[in-house]
């Protein structure tokens, strides 16, 4: 134990240690300098805002801020935005990244995406109008038809058109409910005299 103690108080192990400590420096002085000139230390860019902007002016927009891109999968359609407009940008504008970072996109839609018409038939207006509105559709208007079961929709039509249900529609479209108003067809009332 004695040499050991010793040894560390020795001349060569002391220039050993000063040298390895010189080299560690330099080290890492130099592996600074090198991050600072590959990583553009202390240059930034500001992200423009692309909202509302068409997807080629986009293009050409993030090309000239020194950017690069990636467009997200669509989302839901926003009426208030130019169709294959940008509706969403992260990092958001006005903030400041470095040149060659990738800016993720979110592109507004051609429209409305479709869905499935529930079957509402036989069942009352009430619940009908739920059930539309649940899946994004809504009553424009409800007709009434002589049918017994009053308040009952019977059929259902959308632009004059008749629906089955299953039938797809645009999100957002209105459907007219056919409702029955409670009184006897004619005809059944015909057929229950002649009996």
């Amino acid at each position: 134990m004695k040499n050991f103690f010793n040894f560390l108080k020795s001349k060569t192990f002391l220039i050993q240690l000063g040298l390895a400590a010189a080299a560690v420096l330099i080290l890492v002085f130099l592996s600074l300098q090198w991050l600072k000139s590959t990583t553009n230390h202390g240059e930034f860019v500001e992200v423009p805002d692309f909202s509302k902007m068409s997807v080629m002016e986009m293009r050409e927009a993030v090309e000239e801020a020194g950017l690069r891109y990636q467009v997200l999968d669509s989302s839901d359609f926003n009426p208030d935005y130019p169709r294959f407009s940008i509706l969403d940008q992260n990092p958001p504008a006005g903030n400041k990244v470095k040149s060659n970072r990738k800016i993720y996109f979110t592109v507004n839609p051609s429209g409305y995406k479709k869905v499935s018409v529930p079957d509402i038939i036989q069942v009352t207006q009430r619940n009908a109008t739920s059930m539309l509105r649940a899946v994004g559709l809504d009553v424009e208007r409800v007709t009434y038809i002589d049918e017994l079961g009053k308040d009952m929709v019977y059929n259902m039509k959308h632009k004059g058109k008749y629906l089955s249900p299953g039938d797809r529609l645009p999100k957002t479209s209105k459907v007219e409910l056919i409702c029955g108003n409670g009184t006897i067809p004619g005809s059944a009332r015909v057929q229950a005299d002649s009996n």
